[in-house]
């Protein structure tokens, strides 16, 4: 994973390694450009003064100037006119300016230029020691990698202080967004910038606010519409209901399929109830603060649901370990036991099922097809529905259960049987 940096770190790095950079590019050009231009300048004087002392041994053949002497390590410019050295020979046709490294009387090695002119029969060759030029140029370039540290630092302190002063408004915008979020209402924030970058992204954040804003309107008059319209009518349907269970008249039959109307608005009103708290991300406990007894909510559960079980040989139990309480409303966690219980029933044809309440948790546990490893954590996406015996719907409960703990803090999760076929579906919650 690249490590993420922040924007003035970068701003503050790129304007030093600018710097740097700039500042030694000058450097190397400026030595470059020195050593070219005083190398031709030698060169041409060395080859001048050469000429000059072959032209007056031409005119004075008689005399011997002052660089009449062979050349013999000095440093000091000589001429000769005659005896040239063995070792200079070869060069003695090649007019023009020559390196060459020579011992010098001090023992070391020395570097020099030699200008040799051969014309009307006499060569001239002037020698020049360009060995103390070189620690010059030594002293030079150190100079001048103290001065490129110096203008790197330099460009850092002004990284510094320019990353400060144009992050500036960007930090205070950001300021401005954590107050608002703290006061709980958006203020305009484009009339605090300047008509630059940064207040062309307040204005856009101030659109989007304006939007969200809507749109969240929108949403919260949209969960109180439904919060009122259906719960009216489920209301009707259920103190009906119970009028009519208190007929004398009434067949057991009639009374049976009465009641299973009942349990199907109730659980109605709780889905309903489960899904505006997810939709306002609101956590609401229990009134008064009192608690909802897990196994009491487990076995209206599963007395509601032993209607999908038809003819099927499929027994259900439930084996009450330990009393298990948690702060969260009976509506809540009725809705996310229906979902794990129901979905057992439905993918088991045959067997048991069996609801363990204990140690703060509930174990669902089946003798159905079971499930892989792999897709344990899957299914609990939206829209994924598991495969096999009676697998129908939309593929939404098992995601409304695992919002409903994100939301209450509890853990929900699948796992495959190791000792039979089946799966176990666990829901741990928080301490009460």
């Amino acid at each position: 994973m690249l490590s993420r940096r922040k924007l003035r770190f970068r701003l503050i790095v790129s304007f030093a390694l600018f710097g740097f950079g700039l500042s030694a590019l000058f450097a190397f050009a400026a030595l470059n450009i020195r050593t070219r231009v005083e190398d031709q300048l030698v060169n041409a004087s060395l080859l001048d003064d050469a000429k000059w002392a072959n032209q007056q041994a031409r005119e004075h053949p008689g005399e011997a100037g002052p660089g009449s002497r062979l050349l013999t390590g000095t440093t000091k410019s000589e001429r000769t006119h005659y005896k040239l050295p063995l070792s200079r020979q070869s060069l003695a046709t090649a007019n023009g300016v020559h390196d060459i490294y020579e011992p010098a009387d001090d023992g070391k090695t020395h570097h020099y230029k030699l200008a040799v002119w051969n014309q009307g029969g006499i060569i001239s060759f002037l020698r020049y020691d360009v060995s103390r030029e070189e620690l010059g140029k030594q002293q030079l370039l150190i100079s001048v990698i103290g001065a490129v540290f110096l203008f790197g630092l330099l460009s850092l302190a002004i990284g510094l202080w320019l990353s400060r002063k144009v992050l500036k408004p960007v930090s205070e915008l950001a300021a401005r967004l954590r107050d608002f979020r703290k006061a709980g209402k958006a203020e305009p924030l484009a009339p605090h910038f300047a008509d630059d970058e940064v207040g062309e992204l307040a204005q856009a954040l101030d659109e989007y606010a304006a939007r969200l804003t809507a749109m969240v309107e929108r949403d919260r008059e949209f969960n109180s519409d439904v919060s009122h319209e259906l719960r009216t009518p489920l209301a009707v349907i259920a103190s009906t209901t119970e009028l009519l269970q208190g007929s004398p008249d009434l067949t057991d039959k009639l009374r049976e399929r009465l009641k299973r109307i009942e349990r199907s608005s109730r659980q109605a009103t709780e889905l309903i109830e489960a899904l505006l708290l997810l939709s306002r991300a609101e956590r609401r406990g229990p009134t008064r603060g009192e608690t909802t007894d897990v196994a009491k909510v487990a076995a209206d559960v599963i007395e509601s649901q032993r209607p999908q079980m038809r003819d099927k040989p499929l027994g259900i139990e439930l084996v009450v370990g330990q009393a298990v309480s948690v702060n969260a409303p009976a509506s809540v966690l009725s809705v996310a036991l229906t979902n794990l219980i129901g979905n057992a029933i439905k993918y088991t044809l045959e067997g048991l099922v069996r609801v363990e309440i204990g140690n703060g948790r509930v174990d669902v546990i089946d003798t159905g097809p079971g499930i892989k490893p792999e897709d344990a954590e899957r299914l609990f996406q939206r829209g994924v529905r598991g495969e096999g015996a009676g697998g129908s719907g939309a593929g939404l409960g098992l995601a409304i259960v695992r919002r409903l703990c994100d939301l209450y803090g509890w853990q929900v999760s699948m796992r495959p049987r190791s000792d039979a076929n089946g799966a176990i579906a666990s829901l741990v919650f928080e301490p009460a």
